[in-house]
């Protein structure tokens, strides 16, 4: 019996062809999305003229137009969609879409407490594979498609045009000469992407303070995680020092000791101990509590043995905050990363005092609420302690998240009173 053909059939799709008004370079794919990522095995074919970084005609196999999209067939991401109906990619988008992400940024009024925070969110404010955030008179570009990286000068002439004088903080509010400009890229990204930041735009002799609902830090835009400093956590930190008043506290895989800051400077703690395993980081949050004039004990240890020592010690806080890096870097760390969370918060709940508070956060946006949480409070049941959820919290609002990528949520920050 003759099989009848249908557009399921691997060798129809393999002939999938554009529609025959459709402009190059095109991309076909399996089928329409409303998702900014395509992966590499939902592409069907691409026209011959189709280069690695080019904004190209997203087709799906029956025809229908699904966008306009970043192209690199190198990347596990082939596709990075920019528009998802007829709006044309051309000199006038960037400028319109960097211009709609500062404009919910000056909505926030970000700029009456900081002068350092999140101005292009990647998917978050539609333009995939870019972060940039602002640090006094600097611009940090996170990048990670190559198609961002051969727009970079482009993006960032519209941005410094679109911004205006920067206006430094640590300066009186005075007016900066001009933004500076630092690209950064993780190492691995560069591989899979295909590009290679040089090495000129990458370093900075700059000395970059930033304050933040008063509290100054130091920024290490060159060489610090990510673009330099948690921008991210900003409400958090502030919120977290209004527990701290007279309380002794510690501050669990502290980076550059924002949350200890706070707890001291804001929250007129009586005590704050602060704990990380990076001594470059450990450097800065040093710096950062002399620019603030206040005591901090900063400590060099693993998160996990310093936890493991204060229990042998019998030792207790009343506020608590852990914060560690992202554990889970792709699906297949999932699991392990749950039992870090759970293994990590299981020994943290037991150094807080009954009835103190406990702030445990998670950046692997990966690990979803619900599973973190979970994880947490197994950790804690397991040895012996209850936990009494009373808020969830994410990132700063300069960090949104599109409804169609609801994953770039990543943040997740979980406020208990330990019983």
């Amino acid at each position: 019996m003759n099989r009848r053909p249908s557009y399921n059939d691997s060798r129809n799709e393999s002939r999938a062809e554009p529609p025959a008004n459709a402009v190059a370079p095109w991309v076909i794919i399996r089928s329409p999305t409303l998702h900014p990522f395509v992966y590499k095995r939902m592409i069907l074919r691409a026209s011959p003229d189709a280069r690695p970084g080019d904004v190209v005609q997203v087709y799906a196999r029956l025809g229908s137009f699904c966008g306009r999209a970043i192209y690199n067939p190198n990347s596990m991401i082939a596709l990075r969609m920019l528009t998802f109906d007829q709006s044309p990619v051309d000199d006038a988008f960037w400028p319109a879409k960097l211009q709609q992400a500062l404009s919910l940024r000056r909505s926030l009024r970000l700029d009456d407490v900081t002068d350092a925070y999140r101005i292009i969110h990647a998917e978050g404010d539609g333009l995939s594979g870019l972060i940039a955030e602002r640090y006094a008179d600097h611009l940090v570009f996170e990048i990670f498609s190559l198609g961002m990286y051969q727009r970079r000068e482009l993006i960032a002439d519209a941005l410094k045009t679109l911004l205006g004088e920067p206006k430094v903080m640590d300066r009186g509010g005075v007016a900066g000469d001009q933004w500076h400009v630092i690209i950064r890229a993780d190492e691995r990204i560069e591989q899979l992407e295909g590009f290679k930041v040089e090495r000129d735009e990458r370093e900075t002799d700059a000395s970059i303070t930033i304050r933040e609902h008063g509290v100054r830090y130091r920024v290490d835009v060159a060489g610090g995680h990510k673009t330099g400093f948690f921008c991210d956590q900003r409400d958090n930190r502030k919120r977290f020092a209004s527990f701290c008043r007279d309380m002794e506290v510690l501050d669990l895989c502290c980076y550059t000791g924002g949350f200890g800051l706070c707890a001291k400077v804001l929250g007129d703690a009586r005590e704050v101990t602060s704990v990380d395993l990076d001594e470059a980081a450990l450097a800065v949050a040093k710096k950062n509590v002399n620019l603030n004039q206040t005591r901090v004990n900063l400590v060099h240890a693993d998160g996990f043995h310093y936890v493991r020592q204060m229990m042998a010690n019998k030792k207790q806080f009343d506020v608590v905050v852990c914060d560690p890096p992202k554990f889970a870097r792709d699906r297949e760390e999932i699991d392990d990363a749950l039992r870090k969370y759970h293994d990590l918060n299981g020994i943290v709940s037991q150094i807080v005092k009954p009835g103190g508070i406990l702030l445990t956060c998670s950046c692997s946006g990966l690990v979803s609420r619900d599973r973190f949480a979970e994880a947490v409070h197994h950790g804690a049941r397991k040895n012996g302690r209850r936990l009494q959820l009373f808020d969830q919290t994410g990132a700063g609002a300069d960090h949104p998240v599109m409804m169609n990528c609801p994953e770039s949520e990543y943040l997740k920050a979980l406020w208990f009173r330990v019983l």
